[in-house]
């Protein structure tokens, strides 16, 4: 069963927080992930999209893989379907980022219990633009 921190615990987190890889970034203006990472962006966090597939979106460079990141990562904020959770989750045991965040609607027990087992924090199926707003 996936466990979420509190709010109260997510507001200590993001303020604690200061790089946020994106993975699935895109670079249209009318995807969730743009919007919220722009949000984000603005509220003066460091975005680093993660995606083979864009060169660039937000006036920041896309890496292809969480592991092409140069120094650490707070938080992982993931905008792919859950049933890639799995991958992703080991890509970021990988480079020991602090925490693995999967955006609202994304969720997968396997990727969960994964992370868990190692310690780290997970937060799944929650809108990390929302809980910015809610507890800033």
């Amino acid at each position: 069963m996936i466990e979420n921190p509190t709010r109260e615990e997510m507001g200590k987190m993001l303020k604690k927080s200061k790089r946020i890889a994106v993975v699935g970034l895109s670079n249209n203006p009318e995807r969730t992930s743009y919007m919220v990472s722009k949000a984000m962006q603005e509220s003066g966090y460091e975005i680093i999209p993660v995606n083979p597939a864009i060169s660039e979106v937000l006036g920041v460079k896309a890496v292809k893989a969480l592991k092409d990141i140069e120094g650490h990562v707070d938080i992982v904020n993931v905008f792919r379907r859950s049933e890639f959770l799995p991958e992703i989750a080991k890509e970021f045991a990988e480079i020991d980022a602090d925490i693995f965040w999967a955006q609202l609607g994304v969720e997968n027990e396997e990727a969960y219990n994964f992370l868990k087992e190692k310690g780290y924090t997970v937060i799944m199926n929650r809108c990390i633009k929302v809980e910015h707003a809610l507890t800033k």
